[in-house]
């Protein structure tokens, strides 16, 4: 059965699980997951990627990202391909390190998002690399401690995730770390993990009380929600496959957005693919990056080469694309040429 497309919408919440190809080990030594975490940290503040949870695990690693501007297909394409390449020069290998597709879950962030941050920073404790809470607190390698206040990671979204627990950040830590530590006697939580209708729903004993009442719930492997959240996820995933296909059809590639462009700012297509500090190429070069990642699908990675930019300098394109798209109420194919 082939897989089904990833999800992804800015504003969107992800759990991300990647694992070593074969369960092999991707950190041998703390030297291994100094080098991941510099990658992520530096990665997610290029793009402006919230990171709410995460933890490192010796063969797997787990991250709770919010969408932002930059994709997170693009964001996960870049730390998995730069650790792996540095891993296999430093352990003298060859060959895959992760496995060939990492799993994403898009998570209902109201319903999940304190249930995932606890999820995520338990697992060194339940896997046995730490014995204790307090050895949890200490731990290096996971969110956690920032939560607790007793390390600091300045790409973490520490402050957003405290915001649940409490108004003053004194007590928004102390009733974080009793949420976390009630969290132990549930054990390994495999709603939250896999069983798309299982998770969807919120456990077994929800399944059987619907399907008593011979109630249809809507579910899917790559969302965890309840049954109309995933609704509404699939609908919006469908819509925007229709219109990347509608544009394809139509013959609509980055030449035409250039062109599309060039003439809504009156910027020479030659002109707008060069770098520049005027005000109009750059609202002009920002609304091209963002038509061309949002509608026709295009990395930022792609978009960055041809434009002659940075990572972060398309990150920051995107977003001000989208706002000025959305206030000049601009649209790439008027609706009556659809």
């Amino acid at each position: 059965m082939p897989r089904k497309a990833r999800i992804d919408t800015p504003g969107a919440l992800h759990h991300i699980i990647g694992r070593g190809i074969e369960r092999h080990r991707i950190f041998r030594d703390d030297q291994d997951r100094r080098n991941f975490i510099h990658r992520l940290g530096t990665i997610l503040s290029e793009t402006e990627t919230p990171c709410y949870a995460w933890a490192l695990m010796p063969n797997h690693f787990h991250l709770l990202l919010k969408t932002g501007q930059t994709p997170i297909a693009t964001i996960m394409r870049r730390l998995l391909t730069g650790y792996a390449v540095s891993f296999n020069l430093r352990h003298k290998r060859h060959g895959h390190v992760f496995q060939n597709r990492y799993k994403s879950i898009l998570c209902q962030e109201d319903t999940y998002l304190k249930e995932l941050v606890r999820y995520i920073h338990l697992n060194p404790l339940r896997s046995g690399l730490v014995s204790t809470h307090e050895e949890l607190d200490q731990f290096k390698f996971c969110g956690h401690g920032a939560l607790a206040g007793i390390s600091r990671n300045e790409w973490q979204a520490v402050n957003e995730v405290l915001a649940f627990f409490g108004k003053r950040k004194t007590i928004a830590r102390k009733n974080y770390q009793a949420f976390v530590k009630s969290g132990l006697k549930l054990g390994r939580r495999p709603e939250l993990m896999g069983g798309g209708l299982i998770r969807s729903a919120g456990g077994w004993d929800a399944v059987k009380a619907f399907r008593n009442k011979n109630m249809h719930l809507k579910s899917d492997e790559r969302i965890l929600g309840d049954s109309d959240f995933v609704t509404r996820v699939l609908t919006a995933a469908s819509e925007e496959f229709k219109n990347k296909y509608r544009l394809k059809t139509k013959g609509i590639d980055f030449s035409a957005v250039v062109k599309k462009v060039s003439q809504l700012f009156n910027v020479e297509p030659e002109i707008l693919l060069l770098p520049g500090q005027q005000r109009q190429r750059v609202l002009a070069r920002s609304v091209l990056a963002y038509w061309a990642v949002r509608e026709l699908g295009m990395t930022g990675t792609k978009v960055g080469q041809k434009l002659g930019l940075s990572q972060p300098a398309v990150s920051r394109a995107l977003g001000r694309g989208e706002r000025f798209i959305r206030e000049k109420k601009l649209k790439l194919i008027e609706s009556k040429n659809a």
